[in-house]
């Protein structure tokens, strides 16, 4: 035996009282690290959206997205010395989940394995839990093709013979353990020595959103007492832009110049999104324990709903229009967060500018608030970060949080008329807040909502 003391389970009946608080934020984006950075731009009105620098994208119908410079982030800066061979095996998007989950332990003020020096952690280990959205991660189209270069017949033509007996030894080892979706939680979960309750979920853009409700959850119930949750990917690279624009989401047409101010969430004139590379990861804790340790508070996360679209095509490609099942996440989200529509004061949505998207998310929105719909300020955050796909919603929940801390809406960009709701182009403003929603339909249907309350 270790000598280790077990894991302390909290009592049942203590647990569903338990409240669950954002005690730290860390969103990654084209911005940057850390709220910092992201809320400035968002409340100067600056996209970080350009014309694609990493690769030609010269050939597809969309060459704008939200690129993250390596001038901005290099993970071997983020992790442990001792950590840092582990890099050589991390993708693009675990890379990014364990640059946000340092952040946000960072902002937390959290002690961890990962922490320099040699005080104790914050949290016992074994009380600290891991739920992580996560993308289908694509291949480094370098690293395959050029293993794929050497299965070649003698008339240059590839071949699955050589390709099985010699071809696959020149792909780098432990290969596949860069593009296993559950290397993101893996690795932040080994890093900070999170020995509680994890899991990944890859439901496209709602995944964030339903880890952080699965953390919530596992704090309630008393498995945890804290947890890093959140998401993160990228798909600006070759396969990932290929199969957005296959599945018509992607703003197309004219150059990359012409294409920067096109990404227009709820505005009939939409021709599109863009994607972004990105996410974040929150800290969630139980009241009790931010309490305890004296933490400083961005907001309470008081309510999560979930729901699947009955989609039109049955794939997930078009959303249902008439938002019904999306509005059945939200009305659950307001349930459990003990709240009438009427207590809402702005509404942070996916926001994307894909027309099928926007048009559930709209009606949604007129479902559940009524007339009221109209005066709601709307948040919408991908025209200046683009489209982090499972990582969306965390980056949306972070900047909820922050503007509850800061009683203030962000700017606006690109949108000229959005029927029915409050989003429009605008400046920054200062704004009376109480609680904000934040929700999302996904590609694939999956819906999520949740509820953020100002603390006190």
């Amino acid at each position: 035996m270790s000598g280790k003391p077990a894991a302390k389970s909290i009592p049942i009946l203590a647990a569903l009282s338990r409240r669950v608080l954002i005690t730290g934020v860390g969103p990654i984006t084209a911005f940057g690290l850390g709220i910092e950075p992201l809320w400035n731009a968002l409340v100067a009105g600056q996209s970080a959206i350009r014309p694609i620098a990493r690769f030609d994208a010269s050939g597809f119908g969309c060459r704008i997205a939200a690129e993250l410079a390596d001038e901005l982030f290099d993970v071997k800066t983020i992790v442990p010395k001792s950590y840092r061979k582990a890099t050589k095996v991390m993708a693009r998007d675990i890379e990014l989940a364990v640059g946000a989950a340092a952040t946000a332990v960072a902002d937390a003020g959290l002690v961890t394995r990962a922490s320099e020096g040699s005080a104790a952690p914050t949290i016992d280990p074994a009380r600290i839990g891991a739920h992580i959205g996560a993308g289908l991660i694509a291949t480094d189209s370098d690293e395959l093709t050029l293993a794929l270069a050497s299965a070649r017949a003698a008339d240059g033509s590839f071949d699955i013979a050589t390709w099985g007996r010699t071809g696959m030894t020149n792909l780098t080892p432990l290969w596949l353990l860069k593009y296993l979706p559950n290397m993101l939680a893996c690795h932040v979960t080994i890093i900070h020595d999170c020995q509680g309750p994890s899991n990944t979920i890859t439901c496209a853009e709602a995944s964030s959103a339903l880890s952080l409700g699965e953390s919530m959850r596992v704090i309630e119930r008393g498995d945890a007492d804290a947890c890093l949750s959140g998401g993160a990917e990228t798909k600006v690279h070759l396969m990932g832009l290929l199969r957005q624009q296959f599945s018509h989401r992607l703003v197309t047409g004219g150059d990359a110049a012409s294409q920067l101010g096109a990404v227009r969430p709820f505005d009939p004139s939409s021709r599109g999104t863009a994607l972004g590379e990105g996410g974040g990861i929150l800290v969630l804790e139980a009241e009790s324990t931010a309490t305890a340790r004296g933490a400083s508070v961005y907001a309470e996360l008081a309510g999560f709903g979930a729901s699947q679209n009955l989609n039109p095509d049955t794939v997930g490609l078009v959303m249902e229009p008439d938002g019904e099942t999306l509005s059945w996440a939200v009305e659950s989200a307001l349930e459990d967060a003990g709240l009438a529509a009427t207590e809402i004061d702005a509404i942070v949505p996916f926001g994307s500018g894909i027309v099928d998207s926007d048009r559930c998310e709209a009606a949604a929105i007129r479902r559940v608030f009524g007339e009221r719909a109209a005066s709601i300020p709307v948040v919408a955050v991908v025209p200046f970060v683009g489209n982090c796909c499972a990582g969306s919603a965390a980056v949306a929940a972070a900047v909820a949080a922050k503007c509850l801390r800061e009683q203030r809406l962000p700017a606006r960009l690109n949108s000229a008329s959005t029927p029915g709701l409050l989003a429009a182009a605008g400046p920054s403003q200062p704004a009376a807040l109480r609680n904000i929603l934040v929700m999302t339909t996904s590609l694939g249907g999956q819906n999520a909502a949740i509820v953020l309350r100002r603390h006190s």
